[in-house]
């Protein structure tokens, strides 16, 4: 079957492809519509519009840095689980390697703390349940603005703003679409998961980052590699040479990077890393067959794939052993002396000391995660992923109940007490029209062979699926919001179906584009209105109660 990338109804259209004789001899597609030239198909122009493209994306993050920074240090206490990454990323700071903290009385440490008193560890070590790239990411707010709430939350406002700002340009590049791009970063600046884990000092905002930072990598890498064979099509005298391809190849070899840092942040981040694997490889496939290459799928697997293994899989695991280099050098860390005190056996003795103890240190991380322990606890706010595309239980990082009218900003009337409250709960009309939008994108993607719907499949099943083998733990909510900024390309890219080319608005003759613009743009004006309505429960902002039940749209999400 002929190799068809179909056309999105946005800005720019993206041309098809067509492999072998067929794009020499039909001039269209299966279709029945003209196709441009080859090279054309292979790299299709950027927007022209570099200097306002740049304008639209820098004003948008801006958006999402003012939202993200704004009263940031509020509220003065520890929220959720920043009792444990703040402090494991100040011991990293300061001692190299995670330590223990007083804990008696409890949350003695915590009030110390925030009374100023940094003395507040132990000298035993700590295990730390999860990799070290997240919390030295903490650290370094910590550094710059101290051992206090916006010191240690300013990383994670940062990152998730740099995230917006990823996915406008990648959504650019895929779709060629400057609008469409902008439209998919506005509607996760105001995404309320994305917002809530923006502005505390947990590891997942850091890990979407570096997964769409890879996925970035990769889709640049589709350009760069193809731009080039079309450039090498054909000679001066007019004869066709298909290009080689490249062995090494830069992008790729930054998406190894940001894939072994999104495993250094949490290991969850291999079912993404393998996912986009394969996907790149039928990217290969499908440019070499588009090429008219022999033995497409052979030459694919050895002169592609096993290249393909090196730059993103070996970069990846070597970037992430990289990552433990201060447990390594720190002889006081925790099972730092397995080794020594567990003499090597068989192949075993190959492997030098550091690292067999390194080798036991992720044997007891893995488990406690999997182990009897955590299998049979429970937490009030755990989560099925099964109801995460509908935030179906979002969870609550912090609460003060009870308040008394007059009292710590309570306006309600006498006999209703207020509440202030920290919900890290999606923004409910984008989460519901981007699941309806991700099985448009399925559709897209199987039955009109557009690669580009592939990209948010791909980034959002991998970062959901996985978890269904895991639902005999607790898990949370908050663990989508890795899954939210492929849901927003989703979403972005069938709004410009919705939206139509930009040559309709061309034509008076016909409306598409008018009545698609009207709906596009009356998505998003409710996508920020229902954003702002939630604002008071995602900011910790003191209401009445009454006026906080009226948020509360579920019974599952009290």
């Amino acid at each position: 079957m002929a190799d068809v990338t179909a056309v999105i109804e946005d800005d720019t259209a993206q041309p098809a492809e067509l492999p072998g004789e067929d794009r020499e001899t039909l001039g269209r597609d299966v279709l029945g519509r003209r196709l441009p030239p080859l090279k054309e198909r292979l790299y299709p122009p950027m927007p022209k519009d570099f200097e306002g493209g740049w304008i639209a994306t820098l004003a948008i993050t801006a958006l999402a840095a003012i939202l993200r920074f704004w009263n940031l240090g509020n509220p003065v206490k520890f929220v959720f689980d920043e009792t444990y990454y703040a402090k494991d990323a100040y011991s990293l700071l300061k001692h190299g390697y995670a330590l223990q903290f007083i804990d008696k009385p409890e949350g003695a440490a915590d009030k110390a703390i925030l009374a100023g008193n940094l003395d507040v560890f132990k000298d035993t070590p700590s295990l730390t349940v999860h990799p070290e790239v997240g919390k030295w990411m903490i650290a370094a707010g910590e550094q710059l603005f101290g051992m206090n709430t916006f010191g240690w939350r300013f990383m994670p406002a940062l990152f998730g703003t740099l995230t917006v700002l990823l996915v406008i340009r990648t959504v650019r590049r895929m779709t060629r679409s400057t609008l469409i791009g902008c439209i998919a970063g506005l509607l996760l600046a105001v995404d309320g998961l994305h917002f809530v884990m923006s502005r505390v000092a947990l590891l997942d905002i850091f890990l979407a980052f570096w997964l769409v930072a890879a996925v970035s990598c990769l889709v640049a890498d589709r350009d760069w590699t193809r731009r080039r064979h079309a450039d090498s099509l054909e000679h001066r005298d007019g004869s066709r040479k298909i290009g080689r391809w490249l062995l090494i190849r830069p992008w790729r070899l930054a998406a190894g990077v940001c894939f072994g840092l999104a495993l250094g942040t949490k290991w969850s981040a291999v079912w993404v890393m393998a996912g986009f694997g394969i996907l790149v490889f039928a990217w290969d496939l499908g440019a070499r067959r588009a090429l008219g290459a022999r033995r497409a799928f052979i030459k694919s697997v050895f002169v592609d794939g096993l290249p393909a293994f090196v730059s993103i899989v070996l970069v990846a695991g070597i970037t992430y052993t990289a990552t433990w280099t201060g447990w390594l050098l720190h002889d006081n860390a925790y099972d730092h002396d397995y080794a020594a005190n567990h003499p090597a056996h068989g192949v075993m003795k190959v492997i030098p000391d550091d690292f067999r103890s390194l080798i036991r240190y992720h044997q007891e991380v893995l488990a406690f995660h999997t182990g009897d322990y955590i299998k049979n606890a429970t937490h009030p706010y755990q989560s099925h992923p099964a109801g995460w595309p509908i935030v179906a239980r979002p969870i609550g990082f912090d609460a003060v109940n009870d308040i008394k009218p007059g009292t710590d900003g309570c306006t309600a009337k006498a006999g209703v007490n207020c509440l202030s409250v920290i919900s890290a709960v999606g923004t409910p009309l984008l989460w519901w029209a981007g699941a309806l939008a991700l099985i448009a994108a399925l559709v897209f993607w199987i039955a009109q062979r557009d690669w580009r719907f592939g990209i948010p499949i791909v980034g959002f099943f991998t970062c959901w699926i996985p978890w269904f083998f895991f639902d005999d733990r607790p898990i949370f909510f908050f663990y989508a919001v890795t899954m939210i900024p492929f849901t927003c390309m989703a979403l972005a890219m069938v709004l410009g179906k919705i939206l139509g080319p930009a040559r309709q608005a061309l034509q008076a003759s016909t409306p598409r584009r008018l009545v698609g613009s009207a709906v596009v743009g009356a998505f998003v004006v409710l996508v920020v209105l229902n954003f702002a309505y939630i604002w008071p429960i995602l900011t910790d902002k003191v209401m009445p109660h009454p006026d906080w039940l009226n948020r509360m749209w579920f019974k599952s999400w009290i």
